[in-house]
């Protein structure tokens, strides 16, 4: 069975698509138009498919989708594969949902901590139990660099380049170190603190540059820049669509 997988994020709009449990292709969309789903559509003709979005899209595609596919559409009222005792569940985002779904249906009976490299960063913690406890969220990697031009009179905007050093020597590598440095900083810092309060877990690393700061890490890693489609797909078989 294929499922079509849509994460509609606040910079990209992706899609994914499973043969199965296989991932098969990933796929960026230019708008949300109706036209580039109904290529995807076209070409591998989904018998399922599912939507996570974080943004105001054009409700078009839902009803395509749902014309075409088994459709269903990611919300705090969907069924999962975990709890959620939190204060208030309905306030958890899409793709927070999709990644502890990810965990327990991949690393089920574990104590997971799911780091999302997006936009934002968010920090998700699914326990043994399969509870999604909650964590926290930071700015992304391009907000920083933004932010530190936009709110200031002389700083320029700079890009990434993993090729700095740590001890900035002008203002460019300085304020790449403080990013990037940054951000690897905090995510050890993290990891530090939920190995003293609950010992043994998994640490996932997503997003697509998973992979580099996975390497800056002491604590084994598993860099996977697909699994929040994993989510989606786990979700998909748990309501069945």
């Amino acid at each position: 069975m294929t499922t079509l997988c849509l994460d509609f994020g606040n910079t990209r709009l992706k899609a994914g698509v499973f043969a199965g449990e296989e991932f098969v292709e990933e796929i960026s969309l230019p708008d949300d138009s109706l036209a580039p789903v109904e290529m995807i559509l076209a070409k591998y003709r989904p018998e399922r498919s599912v939507l996570s979005s974080v943004v105001d899209h054009n409700f078009e595609i839902e009803k395509l989708l749902a014309a075409t596919t088994v459709f269903h559409k990611l919300s705090h009222q969907t069924r999962l594969n975990f709890t959620s005792p939190v204060g208030k569940p309905q306030t958890i985002g899409a793709d927070r949902l999709a990644l502890a779904a990810a965990a327990v249906h991949f690393y089920p009976g574990k104590n997971n901590l799911v780091i999302a490299l997006g936009s934002c960063i968010t920090y998700n913690f699914i326990n043994q139990q399969h509870e999604f406890i909650g964590g926290a969220i930071s700015p992304g990697m391009e907000m920083r660099f933004k932010s530190m031009h936009d709110y200031t009179a002389k700083l320029p905007m700079v890009q990434k380049d993993f090729n700095f050093p740590v001890i900035g020597y002008d203002t460019k590598t300085n304020l790449q170190s403080g990013v990037l440095a940054g951000i690897s900083f905090e995510i050890s810092g993290y990891i530090e603190f939920y190995e003293n309060k609950f010992g043994n877990f998994n640490v996932v690393l997503t997003g697509g540059d998973a992979g580099y700061f996975a390497r800056h890490l002491k604590k084994k890693i598993f860099a996977d820049p697909k699994f929040l489609f994993k989510g989606l797909y786990a979700i998909s078989e748990v309501n069945n669509c």
